[in-house]
């Protein structure tokens, strides 16, 4: 009995030293360095231009107005907003490397992939690091390595700058009526349905259409509108196509020319020579209010 008292003894005070040692002991500096550098202080907001410039293929030109922003060049539509707000993100991109900008060949910069302007400050990309992947890219008088999803939102096709509404944010926001008279379906009854005193009326009188599907049908399909692609259009002026409008608050309006049904929706916007790419299912709900003709 005596040993084993002895025995137990020994281990608590091995474990009060062992707790003692491990309060008591000097603390180590635990904290990590942050070796991230930002690659420019500039703002976003700050800009109303920019530019994309390729080795062997024809740039592309944005310009801010009214705080909305517009393609340029190579031709003049409404751009796709956050598109270009990730492209105009790379101001405030952080890396973990920050080198001498001395020489270009070293880093590819002598013959770049790409070049942005963001008003009169340029960033010009390289080659690529082959351990991280990342690439390199030199800004004033430093060169930076950043992740490539810059370079790859830069380098999207034409047609991915065009914004995918087919409205401005000023008409978003107004749509006050349509005006179907002139699509093959509605061409009896000229069909008109307005928004009045926030209430849906139909021209037809016949018509019986509730409130409740009425505005779930423009909440559900015209209010957020957003199609699949978007392309440029020149309408053929030898050709009558159905065609609709919308009317605005303003008492102005949108006109659409529809090319074709199916298999997909096809809408022509002729003064901002846009085409729209609507699924057919989509595009006949579009077309087709929920008006609830009586017999």
């Amino acid at each position: 009995m005596k040993s084993r008292w002895v025995v137990n003894l020994l281990l608590l005070v091995l474990v009060l030293g062992i707790g003692a040692f491990i309060k008591f002991r000097p603390q180590q500096e635990t904290k990590v360095a942050d070796t991230s550098y930002e690659i420019s202080t500039l703002k976003l907001s700050a800009f109303t231009k920019l530019s994309i410039e390729f080795p062997a293929k024809a740039g592309v030109t944005f310009e801010k107005q009214e705080g909305y922003w517009y393609l340029t060049q190579p031709y003049k539509a409404r751009a796709d907003q956050m598109l270009v707000q990730r492209i105009l993100s790379l101001v405030g991109a952080k890396s973990a490397q920050k080198l001498p900008l001395k020489d270009l060949a070293q880093f590819g910069l002598d013959q770049p992939k790409l070049k942005l302007k963001f008003d009169d400050q340029q960033f010009i990309f390289g080659t690529f690091n082959p351990v991280s992947s990342e690439q390199y890219v030199a800004f004033q008088e430093s060169v930076y390595l950043l992740p490539v999803t810059y370079a790859e939102s830069a380098q999207s096709p034409i047609e991915e700058y065009l914004d995918k509404s087919p409205f401005k944010p000023s008409e978003q926001k107004q749509i006050a009526g349509f005006d179907f008279s002139h699509l093959e379906q509605w061409e009896n009854n000229r069909l008109n349905v307005t928004l009045v005193n926030g209430e849906w009326k139909a021209s037809d009188p016949k018509a019986k259409p509730t409130q409740a599907d009425m505005k779930d049908w423009f909440d559900s399909y015209w209010r957020n509108i957003s199609v699949q692609r978007v392309e440029t259009y020149t309408p053929d002026r030898r050709m009558t196509y159905p065609s609709f409008e919308v009317k605005l608050a303003d008492g102005k309006k949108v006109h659409f020319d529809k090319i074709q049904e199916s298999p997909e929706l096809l809408l022509g916007r002729p003064d901002e020579g846009t085409l729209y790419h609507v699924p057919m299912d989509v595009g006949f709900t579009l077309l087709n209010p929920p008006i609830n003709l009586g017999k």
